[in-house]
């Protein structure tokens, strides 16, 4: 384990007796105090707290700078905390009385270079990261009768390709993409476009996958304006973040079939999303991390022996039990990537066996419709990120909308307005539908 401090300890003189016990004495203010490596500080605080585990007392030490002392101080009179009346509780940072530093953009960051935070209670993961996650989402039964549905589906799913330094490589797990309708899913096979290409296999969600939508909805919008009003003090909202109310209208669907299927850091694609877009995922089944990373610029100095880069800074990783709802909220995408870890041994599930299936729900807007975004030399609509030897800035009003925006929103009021087949005089029934 690299070392939290690099000054090394005091050898012990010839003759001179070690201290066997952890005197934990501050020493006077005039006194300059030599820091341990973490080994050796973890040691301390195990024979301590001998019942904790390592990642809570290396947490604790993080939070305390290095300080054993401190670290010792909130370790040994936690809070009492009533015993959750449902399954998936966590351990927390706020147990221990190790607080959050701060709320908002300024607060105070654990990570350290080189090395995992680990977190699981709410109240951390929204003080640490973008993110915040309801446990325990859906009733049992229906989160259940969810994964039942999917875990038929999953056999039929395909690995995303894609191009990679202009190779065709696959992903290391299996996906599906569905929308809410059979009208939606043949939209999207015909006016689509992903990566140079239209996708055959869009499915319309299950009947359990639309039971959940409206519940999903619901929650997202509360932690938007939750994570508005806690987190930007003063501000109704980001800049270039929608101020409409966010919908489910598409669903990607990730199988992950055991504890080497993955997905490796990066964010998602903001083609139809728009700029500061809110994801909201759905973990189902077997519990995997959720690793995220802010995106730092990154040079020579971080260049490992092998010429490949490292982080310029740790990591966060999120446990995702089954049935629980993480949501991603206006700055993920732009400012930090995330991932699903290979796993060294996953603890199976009654009903998933070794799978997770995750459902990450988003919100297609229509005035991002590929007929309405510019094309590219090669006359494919072009995608927020990078074009075929095109480039053109995007440009978007404060409310993440483009310049085109408003005659979508009329032609829709438009064709609203018109009357409907079975309304017009001139149009016979068809006895086919």
């Amino acid at each position: 384990m690299d070392a939290f401090v690099s000054r090394k300890r005091r050898r012990v003189e010839e003759g001179q007796k070690p201290t066997v016990a952890p005197a934990l004495v501050p020493l006077p203010n005039n006194t300059p105090q030599e820091e341990e490596p973490t080994d050796f500080k973890l040691a301390l605080l195990a024979s301590l707290h001998p019942s904790l585990d390592e990642t809570t007392l290396l947490e604790a030490l993080l939070a305390s700078e290095g300080s054993v002392e401190q670290a010792a101080k909130c370790l040994t009179s936690p809070r009492k905390r009533r015993a959750p009346s449902t399954i998936g509780y966590q351990s927390s940072l706020s147990v221990y009385r190790i607080a959050p530093q701060g709320s908002g953009p300024a607060r105070k960051s654990l990570v350290r270079k080189g090395q995992t935070l680990y977190l699981y209670s709410p109240q951390d993961i929204e003080a640490h990261t973008p993110c915040s996650i309801i446990h325990n989402f859906l009733p049992p039964q229906q989160a259940d009768a969810l994964l039942l549905q999917l875990m038929e589906e999953a056999p039929t799913y395909q690995s995303l390709e894609f191009k990679l330094f202009d190779k065709v490589v696959w992903s290391p797990h299996t996906f599906c993409f569905y929308v809410n309708s059979l009208v939606e899913a043949e939209e999207q096979k015909t006016e689509y476009i992903y990566d140079g290409r239209q996708v055959e296999d869009v499915r319309q969600s299950t009947p359990e996958m639309l039971k959940a939508c409206p519940q999903v909805e619901d929650a997202v919008n509360r932690e938007i304006q939750r994570r508005i009003r806690d987190f930007y003090p003063g501000r109704k909202k980001l800049k270039y973040q929608s101020p409409q109310p966010w919908k489910a209208n598409t669903a990607f669907v990730n199988c992950y079939d055991g504890p080497k299927e993955n997905v490796g850091f990066h964010a998602d694609q903001l083609t139809y999303l728009g700029p500061r877009a809110v994801i909201g995922s759905l973990s189902l089944g077997v519990a995997r991390e959720f690793r995220v990373r802010r995106i730092l610029a990154e040079d020579d100095t971080h260049r490992k022996i092998d010429g490949s880069l490292a982080d310029a800074q740790g990591q966060i990783s999120i446990h995702l039990p089954h049935n629980s709802l993480l949501v991603m909220h206006a700055e993920m995408q732009e400012e930090w990537k995330h991932s699903i870890a290979p796993a060294q041994a996953i603890d199976p599930h009654p009903l998933a066996k070794n799978k997770r299936l995750n459902i990450t729900y988003r919100f297609y807007k229509d005035s991002l419709h590929p007929k309405s975004t510019p094309k590219c030399n090669c006359g494919v609509p072009t995608v927020l990120r990078y074009g075929c030897g095109f480039f053109q800035w995007a440009e978007f009003d404060e409310d993440g909308e483009p310049p085109w925006a408003s005659k979508v929103t009329a032609n829709i009021e438009q064709i609203s307005k018109e009357p409907s087949p079975a309304e017009s005089p001139t149009t016979q029934p068809n006895d086919e539908t």
